[in-house]
């Protein structure tokens, strides 16, 4: 009989096939030594000013026809539209949500508490930003940017080959976000995917409240873009707006002056410190050191959260396909306005709503019946709601966060929960009443309060989506910068924690 190849055989030498490969890709070192907070702090500062550099550097050759694929989601997967950010942080997403989930579900095995298993892992994560940023590249190249005939006529060359530099800039830009996230990882403070998100969050907020430009707006009069411009001329210059006492009590212009985004934006920062601020605390006790008593904190946001990206994600796939066969002329799941926007086929019903532009009636651009409008609410609540909770239970199940892997991790660092036995199935019993149904909760109401925001309105045009990542990474960096300090002011606890020497 043949001899049948040791457990793991195919797997080991899959790996020792592709680590000569992998360890070719250039990477960014971890520091050898510890690294002080001014230090981390100083790169944290310089990779912003070196990625909004980047948002600012247009692509060479692109024509004036071309679409954007993330559109409204702009904010959520950082950088600049037609730039060389254009690919954003979108590839350094999937390739961790993939990997993640193959580890989690034990399809590759690894041990990320080896040394070695680590240095595997990201140079495989490595591997699959490349394929995604190809891949994003080319979807980008063959469904949304047109060469300009002009360049090519000037240059010389067919417009295949500005189609080509094109794909070379935006991957190219995107492999430059990925090494950027690196340095902040390794060098700074918390990581490049946040501080991208964040920074582009801000910005169009920043932007929303103080810009001074103007646009035709309510009536036909040119209001200011930015909301505190436009309620200095609401006050002071009504006239210039043609303005009346009783037009100020309209719910269209409540919308259109920005009073309700503006409520609605400090609102959603509250509800946000509120949920991530909510927490339920299990008590532990050591087995063997009488008296060392510890909590076990499960946040009501107990998924983070990364439910919503992959959502929101899930959604501009889909809305990305949509895009790819209008731009070129099939339109059998529907048709899309100038500015990305689906008018129309079940496109239409599969996109969320972005603003109050999209649902009440008075301030919708395409007229469409009230059922529709309700329907395209409806399937945005269920994809927000519905979709976030399975993926929170999926992500939490996949990733060692589920009630078995923390009772095991409990158990092994020597902790019991005062008054019961100590095995692991006492402590998964114990956190299977707590952990499920806490990360229904967050995610149903992370979802929700999504779609309401979106609903009402965000200060520049942000998304209600964009806000609660934005106050979630804020909160974090935080809590990162306030240890920092802490482990900057007593050397020995850094010592003890593992932090470097």
């Amino acid at each position: 009989m043949r001899a049948m190849p040791p457990e793991g055989a195919e797997a080991l030498r899959f790996r020792d096939l592709i680590s000569p490969v992998l360890s070719r890709f250039p990477m960014v070192e971890r520091p050898a030594y510890h690294v002080h907070f001014k230090k981390k702090l100083a790169w944290t500062l310089g990779v912003l000013v070196l990625y909004f550099a980047l948002c600012n550097i247009p692509l060479f050759g692109l024509g004036p026809e071309s679409m954007d694929m993330f559109g409204r989601w702009r904010a959520i997967f950082a950088g600049e539209r037609f730039s060389l950010t254009a690919l954003g942080i979108m590839p350094i997403v999937d390739a961790s949500i993939v990997l993640q989930l193959l580890v989690g579900a034990k399809i590759i095995e690894l041990d990320l508490t080896t040394e070695e298993d680590r240095a595997f892992y990201q140079n495989l994560q490595k591997l699959l930003v490349l394929l995604f940023s190809a891949l994003i590249s080319l979807s980008y190249v063959v469904g949304f940017y047109q060469p300009d005939p002009a360049v090519a006529s000037k240059l010389g060359v067919s417009p295949q080959f500005i189609s080509f530099l094109l794909f070379l800039q935006v991957f190219a830009g995107g492999m430059l976000i990925y090494f950027l996230d690196e340095v902040v990882s390794k060098w700074g403070i918390g990581s490049g995917v946040s501080l991208f998100i964040l920074a582009g969050v801000s910005q169009a907020i920043v932007t929303g409240l103080v810009n001074p430009e103007m646009e035709e707006s309510y009536g036909g009069y040119h209001w200011a873009i930015g909301v505190i411009p436009r309620l200095f001329q609401i006050f002071f210059m009504p006239e210039s707006v043609g303005l009346t006492g009783g037009e100020m009590l309209t719910l269209e212009f409540l919308f259109e002056s920005g009073i309700i985004a503006l409520l609605t934006t400090i609102a959603v920062f509250l509800a946000v410190v509120y949920l991530e601020s909510t927490r339920i605390e299990i008590p532990l006790a050591h087995s063997l050191a009488r008296g060392a008593r510890g909590r076990f904190p499960i946040k009501l946001l107990y998924a983070s959260v990364l439910p919503v990206i992959l959502v929101r994600a899930l959604q501009m796939s889909i809305q990305g396909i949509g895009k790819m066969l209008y731009a070129r002329g099939i339109t059998i799941l529907g048709t899309y306005d100038e500015w990305g926007n689906a008018e129309s086929g079940i496109m239409y019903f599969l996109q969320p709503i972005y603003s109050p532009h999209d649902w009440i009636p008075a301030l919708v651009a395409t007229p469409h019946e009230a059922w529709e409008i309700a329907l395209r609410i409806c399937v945005d609540l269920f994809f927000m709601v519905v979709l976030g909770v399975v993926f929170a239970l999926f992500w939490i199940n996949t990733t060692g966060m589920g009630a078995k892997d923390v009772a095991e991790q409990i158990h092994r660092s020597g902790l019991q929960i005062p008054g019961f036995r100590r095995t692991p199935a006492t402590l998964e019993r114990m956190l299977e009443n707590y952990i499920p149904k806490i990360t229904v909760m967050g995610a149903a109401i992370l979802g929700a309060l999504c779609v309401l925001a979106n609903m009402l309105g965000t200060v520049g045009n942000a998304t209600g989506t964009g806000l609660l990542l934005a106050v979630s990474i804020a909160y974090s960096l935080y809590q990162q910068i306030a240890s920092e300090q802490v482990m900057e002011m007593y050397p020995a606890l850094r010592r003890f924690l593992g932090s470097g020497a």
